[in-house]
């Protein structure tokens, strides 16, 4: 039998619909799943996202589901307390290892549905690449570009809509997360292995979560403990020298209760220097990290709550210390404890009437060392929110809430920099409140429009508006238009403490509250072509700062000076992409992204350094119709950009200001069998990397050191192996 989940559930309008979603044992959706009543030919299939809707029959009260591959049920709605916004879990017939049904494949991503645009990601895409954390989950994604930010501390960031990944907020199942210190490094704190989805939202998003969201939101969800119940495990190698394990297991305590473990364990074995200009490649990297997670759900009561703790090492510098100096030496540790819990009490089923409280706290202790200068931080994040939602009609909903944010760093630093006195001690305390209303009209027409008022006990109080528009007159055709306002409150050492790893003076100048508007507009089209559809998106999105931070490399030769700008400085991209079926099986999509990223440097504005002009994305998917091996191949090209000026110990400048587009091409094969699957890949396959991504490397100890100026790869072609296995629950 199907398992039935029902989360917050509404009962049928006035016209008697039910509507759900159909998934797979996994909660991958299935689409074109059939729903029909039995003994009837009145029935549907279910969209991209595997949800469908089906009007009720009088006297009829067996709900059929039925998929290709999977076993049919057979749902009495007569018996269930709640009978919409079902979730309908089908699991897999296999009769033997060697047997693999598959009628379609499952779709890797797929278009959020309401009125915002975004993406969605499930495991069916995570699974074409290692996915070893997060930051290597974006692989085939066109939106989003993942780079190193050093070649000191490993640490990657996110780029969306041009920007940097301090301007995506960050959500763990829609609660705020790695902020302050953590967020350089919040990419490598969430492994691959125990996620269930991404969603990936552009532009001014829901006020729901926050006023922090200038660029977009990505929020990750984790393996669950009401999943069907069971035992993961998933081993990773790579050429590198780098080695993972990952688990996972949940147990049904009883039918109300649920619990779940996640653990993971990464450790670097080798000392990477292809270059030979006596730095680590990479720093070695020996992670811990543990999540325990709850479920308790009885009547309308609903109950997530969890704990996790995490420890991690890198080091990384000088191999070996020359002409009598100390070894150059580059060290972070990190230990971080973070607890959180949802509270949900459904007050009316009928107009999905319902409170939630949900709270999290987060302790991180950071340690950092770069030569003779050190960074310190110990903080702690206190974030609640009180949520109240209701279904006025079919057409109208509301949500409103309250929330409170407290962000306190206490840091420590020894450098040769000048700041300000706030620099080091960094406490505030955000109150808000918030009110959105969603008009939907068939889904033809859906309206959100949302305001919140946020009062900080540092910058006083600001009002957050953001609205979103869906337009879908067809199956084929639907259009999206959004505007926003965003604020950010600038942790200027946590945010950028990397940069005391070059041999120039930080220099950090008066710092005041970020604030912009983000505008977008998308189109989506599905053009028939037989029996198959050419999908194509088209987007383009404008970001201008009222007040923005600028990273100045520009000013001085001797100098990073780091400040706030009155001067608007803005981000437009445009992006097009196209998806299509060839034969049954195998999928290809080609994307390409123009972006012009622009900032006052020195009083001139100019292109932001670092950032590349355009990006063209091919990928290439194929499985073999009974499912037994799959193929998935990705190229990258990558657009030159701007170097921002840098001058040697005799005040020349050594670059010549921009550099030049380079490829990367990513390949993996997938064997799969009953309980378990390998992969083997590997990944920039062209082996291009950046010459010098150490500029003065034999000279550590002088001004002219800079491993700060990252645009390319810094290591060649890498190969990987590893291995998934399920135990107890359906592949």
């Amino acid at each position: 039998m199907a398992t039935v989940c029902i989360f917050v559930a509404t009962v049928a309008d006035a016209q008697n619909v039910l509507s759900g979603q159909v998934s797979d044992a996994l909660g991958s959706p299935l689409a074109g799943a059939n729903v029909h009543w039995a003994d009837t030919y009145d029935g549907v299939s279910t969209d991209a996202d595997g949800n469908f809707s089906i009007k009720t029959i009088n006297g009829k009260k067996l709900l059929v589901t039925s998929f290709m591959g999977y076993k049919t049920d057979t749902l009495d709605i007569s018996k269930l307390q709640n009978v919409n916004n079902l979730i309908i879990k089908l699991n897999d017939n296999s009769k033997d290892i060697n047997e693999v049904v598959v009628s379609e494949r499952r779709k890797g991503t797929s278009q959020m549905s309401g009125a915002i645009n975004g993406l969605k990601i499930n495991q069916a895409e995570l699974f074409k690449a290692a996915c070893c954390n997060l930051g290597e989950s974006f692989s085939t994604n066109p939106s989003v570009d993942v780079n190193y930010t050093d070649a000191a501390t490993g640490a990657k960031q996110i780029k969306l809509l041009g920007l940097s990944g301090l301007y995506v907020q960050m959500l763990a199942e829609n609660i705020p997360d790695f902020r302050l210190s953590a967020s350089p490094y919040a990419l490598g704190y969430v492994p691959g292995a125990w996620l269930k989805g991404i969603q990936v939202s552009k532009g001014a998003s829901s006020v729901k979560n926050g006023y922090e969201s200038i660029t977009g939101q990505i929020d990750v969800e984790y393996l669950k403990p009401d999943d069907e119940q069971g035992a993961g495990l998933n081993l990773y190698g790579n050429s590198d020298g780098r080695i993972e394990a990952n688990a996972d297991a949940n147990k049904h305590i009883t039918k109300h209760l649920s619990t779940e473990i996640l653990a993971h364990y990464e450790n670097s074995l080798m000392e990477m220097d292809d270059n030979k200009d006596n730095f680590f490649d990479k720093p070695n990297i020996q992670q811990v990290n543990l999540h325990n997670r709850w479920h308790y759900h009885k009547n309308r009561y609903i109950f997530h709550g969890g704990v996790s703790w995490l420890n991690e090492q890198r080091e990384s510098g000088q191999i070996e210390a020359l002409d009598d100096n100390p070894k150059f030496k580059i060290s972070t540790t990190t230990q971080r404890f973070g607890a959180y819990m949802k509270h949900a009490y459904v007050i009316n089923p009928e107009k999905n009437t319902n409170f939630a409280l949900i709270s999290s706290a987060n302790f991180h202790d950071f340690d950092a060392e770069f030569g003779l200068k050190s960074y310190a931080a110990n903080e702690k994040t206190i974030y609640s929110q009180l949520v109240f939602e209701t279904d006025i009609n079919s057409m109208h909903s509301i949500s409103a809430g309250l929330s409170i944010n407290y962000d306190n760093d206490n840091q420590d630093v020894a450098m040769i920099a000048k700041f300000s006195q706030n620099a080091l001690d960094e406490k505030e305390t955000i109150s808000g409140v918030y009110g959105q209303y969603t008009f939907n009209f068939n889904d033809k027409i859906i309206l959100m429009a949302g305001l919140r008022a946020d009062k900080s006990s540092v910058y006083g109080t600001f009002l957050t508006p953001r609205f979103h528009v869906k337009l879908k007159p067809s199956d084929y055709f639907s259009v999206r238009l959004s505007s926003g306002k965003g604020f950010r409150t600038p942790h200027v050492l946590a945010d950028n403490h990397y940069l005391l790893s070059s041999g120039r003076n930080l220099i950090i100048g008066n710092l005041t509250q970020e604030c912009a508007w983000n505008s977008g507009a998308s189109l989506s089209l599905k053009i028939p072509t037989g029996r198959k559809n050419l999908k194509i998106n088209t987007e383009y999105y404008y970001t201008g700062f009222i007040n923005g931070i600028v990273v100045d490399y520009d000013n001085s030769p001797n100098e990073i000076v780091i400040q706030s700008s009155a001067e608007r400085s803005y981000s437009q991209t445009f992006q097009a992409d196209a998806n299509y079926k060839i034969i049954k099986g195998l999928e290809i999509s080609a994307a390409y992204r123009l972006s012009d990223v622009k900032a006052y440097y020195g009083g001139e504005l100019k292109t932001k350094p670092l950032t590349n002009k355009y990006k063209a994305l091919f990928t290439l998917s194929y499985k073999t119709p009974l499912g037994i091996w799959q193929f998935d191949a990705n190229l990258q090209l990558n657009g030159g950009g701007r170097l921002p000026n840098y001058y040697n110990n005799e005040m020349q400048i050594v670059n010549g200001g921009k550099f030049h587009s380079y490829e990367q091409l990513n390949v993996q094969i997938t064997k799969w069998f009953r309980k378990f699957s390998i992969y083997l890949g590997g990944e920039n396959l062209t082996g291009y990397k950046q010459k010098n991504p150490i500029i003065s490397a034999q000279n550590p100890w002088s001004s002219s050191f800079e491993p700060t100026l990252i645009y390319a790869p810094i290591n060649g072609a890498m190969f990987y192996i590893g291995l998934r296995i399920n135990f107890l629950r359906q592949q």
